[in-house]
């Protein structure tokens, strides 16, 4: 009787998988199989949360499952409100994917930026 509650909650097997990163997100589409044999989408939205310098990285996952039956509607919904952002903003700038080569550049800007003074509502509370 055991063998079978726990059976009952193994998770559903996923049979395949697609990884979307997108900045500080990693979005997982994986196509699970139901004890029925039938299949089905899972939508995981993972970020990583701000941990301190001695944790262990911690994730924030959310969780949308998708049925067969209501693929239609969800691409109908999904293609009516990025028609709607798009009309609203114009041509959206696709994000742009991590280059290496170019990182050592980004960190140089970045250090330059933080030499120059800063100066904010508590600049006058701070030395600097």
């Amino acid at each position: 009787m055991q063998e079978r509650r726990n059976e009952d909650r193994r998770e559903p097997e996923i049979v395949y998988s697609h990884a979307v990163k997108a900045g500080k997100r990693i979005y997982y589409l994986d196509v699970k199989k139901a004890r029925n044999e039938d299949l089905y989408l899972c939508i995981t939205e993972s970020k990583r949360k701000a941990a301190g310098e001695d944790e262990a990285p911690q994730f924030e996952k959310h969780k949308v499952f998708l049925y067969k039956e209501d693929f239609a509607h969800f691409m109908e919904g999904l293609e009516d409100v990025i028609s709607y952002i798009k009309g609203q903003l114009g041509d959206i700038e696709e994000r742009q994917a991590f280059e290496p080569e170019h990182a050592e550049e980004k960190v140089e800007e970045v250090a330059q930026e933080e030499e120059k003074p800063r100066r904010g509502l508590f600049s006058r509370f701070t030395k600097g």
